[in-house]
């Protein structure tokens, strides 16, 4: 059996990758770059999460830019 490549999603929670990203981007640069209502009008948290949790586009979204990011310089999301 071959190892399979190390999932970077693993042992990570929608909130703790949501708040890396607006951590890193800000609310404005995540609605720039991911196109939600949610992270346009009125964002939080809790808001976003629970409509994250309910469409899993959005949240396929989030999380590919959340392993995009993971390679630039200055994101400190996997830390």
């Amino acid at each position: 059996m071959s190892p399979t490549p190390a999932n970077p999603l693993h042992g990570m929670t929608l909130e703790a990758i949501l708040t890396a990203l607006v951590e890193h981007y800000g609310w404005d640069g995540l609605a720039q770059r991911i196109d939600i209502r949610c992270f346009k009008s009125d964002p939080s948290i809790k808001s976003s999460l629970t409509f994250l949790r309910r469409t899993p586009w959005a949240r396929e979204k989030v999380e590919a830019l959340y392993v995009r990011s993971l390679g630039r310089s200055g994101f400190a999301g996997g830390a």
